[in-house]
C-alpha cells in the first residue's frame, strides 16, 4: 500500500520556484489545439456566401454543412478517451494535429459537396480530439494552484483562434472566386506550427504514471516543480490509481459516478446551447440581417473575435481568484438578460448599432466566464479511474449540442424570426444559473484527487454543493 504523505502549503512551490518558462511553453503548445479548435469551427462563417452559391445549396443543406463538422468532433470525443488512455495524450493530439493540415486543403479544394462534407467532418473529428485531450493534457501536467489559469490559457487560444479566422476571412475576401477556398485552406498554417511544437513536449506525467512508468513520470514532475514536489505528487497520484481499478464505459452507469456524469454532462451541454453558437458561426448572416452592408459584416466579425479575445483575460485573471461557481453564475444571469434584450432589439427592430452593442456584450460576458471556465470543469471534475471515459462522454454530448444549434440556426431563423430564436437562448441561459446554483460545487485550489474525494457520493459537495462552495 502507498502511504502518502503530500507537501504542506508552506512547503509547496511557489510559482517562481516552479519551472514557469517549462510550464508555460508545454501549455502554450497544447494550447495550440485550442487554436485550431476555434479556427476551424468559425472560418466557414465567411465562406457560406459563397460555397453555398458554388454548391446551388438551400437552407437545410446550408445548416448540415456548416454544422456537420459538430458531428465529426462528436465521433471524435467518443474515440478519444479511450484512445488517450490506451496510446498516451501526447500521441493523440498528434495524429489530430496532422489531421487539421490535410483536412484544411481538403475542405477547400473540394470540387463536389459530398467530398467537401467527409472533409468537413474529418477536420470535426480533429477538433474532437483536440477538445478533450488538450485541456485534460494541461490539467494533468498543471500544478492544482495554478491550474485554472493554465487550462484557461486554452480558452484563450481557442478564442484567438476565433479572431484569427475571422481575420483571414477578412483579408481573404477579395481575392477572387476562390476566395472560400483560400479560407478553408488558410487553417493548415497554424496546424503545421502545432505539429512541430508538439514533438518538444512531454507525456502527461498522470498517464505515465498510471502506466507504470515512474522513472519518466519523476523525471517530467520535477523539471516542473523540482525534487520534493516530484515526490510528493507522485505519491499522491499513485495513490489514487492505487485506490481503485480502471473503468470502462460500462462503470459510468454505476451510482457511484452519477454525480459526475450528470455534473459533466450538463456543463458541457449547457455551455453549447445559450446563443454563442449562433454568433459565432453566423455572425456576418446576423449582422446583414440587422442592416449592415457585406464588407460592414465581416469588419464586424472581426471585433467580435477582438471582444472574445481580449474579455477572455478577464476569465484568466479571475478563476483562481473568483473560483469556478461563481463565474459560471454571474455569466449565466448576466447571458439571460443579454439574450433577453437581443431578442427584444430585433423584435423592436432597433437600430443596428443596439444590435452590435448586444452582441459584442453577449460574447464578452461569454469570453470572461462561461467559456474558459467549462474547460477547466470538465478537465478537473472527473476521478482518476474513468477521466478518459467521462471526458468522452461529456464532450461527445457537447458536440451534439453544438451540431443541434448550429445545423438548426438557419432553419429557426427563417420560421420562428431571430426574436423567439434569442428568446429562447434566454431561457436557456436562465436554467443553466439555476443548475449552476444548486448543483455545481466549488473546485478551486483542489487537486485533481482532492475533488474526486469531494465529489464521491457522501462527500461535502454531493451532500450540499453551496457549501462545498465556501
Amino acid at each position: 500500500m502507498i502511504t502518502v504523505n503530500p507537501l504542506s502549503v508552506n512547503e509547496l512551490p511557489t510559482m517562481a520556484e516552479y519551472r514557469r518558462g517549462y510550464l508555460f511553453w508545454v501549455c502554450a503548445v497544447a494550447s495550440l489545439g485550442g487554436v485550431l479548435f476555434g479556427y476551424d469551427l468559425v472560418v466557414v462563417s465567411g465562406t457560406v456566401p459563397f460555397f453555398t452559391k458554388y454548391y446551388a445549396l438551400g437552407e437545410a443543406a446550408t445548416g448540415w454543412a456548416v454544422g456537420c463538422i459538430n458531428l465529426g468532433s462528436a465521433a471524435g470525443a467518443l474515440l478519444a478517451g479511450q484512445l488517450s488512455d490506451r496510446a498516451g495524450r501526447k500521441k493523440l493530439i498528434l495524429a489530430c494535429a496532422a489531421l487539421f493540415v490535410l483536412t484544411g486543403i481538403g475542405m477547400g479544394w473540394s470540387e463536389h459537396f459530398g467530398l467537401f462534407i467527409v472533409f468537413r467532418m474529418l477536420s470535426g473529428m480533429a477538433v474532437g480530439v483536440a477538445a478533450l485531450v488538450c485541456p485534460m493534457y494541461i490539467a494533468e501536467i498543471a500544478p492544482a494552484e495554478y491550474r485554472g489559469k493554465l487550462v484557461s490559457f486554452y480558452q484563450l487560444a481557442i478564442v484567438s483562434g476565433l479572431l484569427l479566422a475571422y481575420l483571414a476571412d477578412y483579408l481573404l475576401l477579395d481575392t477572387g472566386v476562390n476566395n472560400w477556398r483560400w479560407m478553408f485552406s488558410s487553417q493548415c498554417l497554424p496546424a503545421l506550427l502545432f505539429l512541430a511544437g508538439l514533438f518538444l513536449v512531454p507525456e502527461s506525467p498522470r498517464w505515465l504514471l498510471g502506466k507504470g512508468r515512474l522513472q519518466q513520470a519523476d523525471r517530467i514532475l520535477t523539471r516542473i516543480g523540482g525534487s520534493a514536489y516530484a515526490r510528493s505528487q507522485s505519491l499522491v497520484i499513485r495513490a489514487s490509481f492505487a485506490g481503485s481499478r480502471k473503468e470502462d464505459w460500462k462503470a459510468l452507469f454505476h451510482r457511484k459516478y452519477r454525480v459526475f456524469v450528470v455534473l459533466g454532462v450538463a456543463i458541457a451541454v449547457f455551455s453549447q446551447i445559450d446563443g454563442q453558437n449562433s454568433l459565432f458561426s453566423y455572425a456576418p448572416e446576423i449582422f446583414r440581417q440587422a442592416g449592415m452592408a457585406d464588407s460592414s459584416a465581416f469588419g464586424q466579425s472581426v471585433i467580435l473575435g477582438c471582444i472574445n479575445f481580449l474579455f477572455t483575460f478577464v476569465a484568466i485573471a479571475t478563476i483562481d481568484r473568483s473560483g469556478r461557481r461563481k463565474l459560471l453564475l454571474i455569466g449565466s444571469c448576466l447571458l439571460a438578460l443579454d439574450a433577453g434584450a437581443l431578442a427584444l432589439s430585433f423584435a423592436w427592430h432597433l437600430p443596428a448599432v443596439w444590435i452590435l452593442g448586444f452582441v459584442l456584450g453577449f460574447i464578452a460576458i461569454y469570453a470572461a466566464t462561461l467559456g474558459p471556465v467549462t474547460w477547466v470543469a470538465l478537465s478537473e471534475l472527473f476521478p482518476n479511474s474513468v477521466r478518459g471515459s467521462l471526458l468522452s462522454l461529456a464532450t461527445l454530448c457537447l458536440w451534439i449540442a453544438n451540431f443541434i444549434t448550429t445545423a438548426s440556426f438557419p432553419v429557426m431563423k427563417s420560421y420562428w424570426g431571430l426574436p423567439l430564436t434569442f428568446g429562447l437562448h434566454a431561457f436557456i441561459c436562465g436554467a443553466y444559473f439555476v443548475f449552476v446554483y444548486r448543483r455545481v460545487p466549488e473546485t478551486r485550489g483542489r487537486t485533481l484527487e482532492e475533488i474526486e474525494t469531494m465529489l464521491t457520493p457522501g462527500g461535502k459537495a454531493a451532500a450540499d454543493p453551496a457549501a462545498a462552495s465556501r
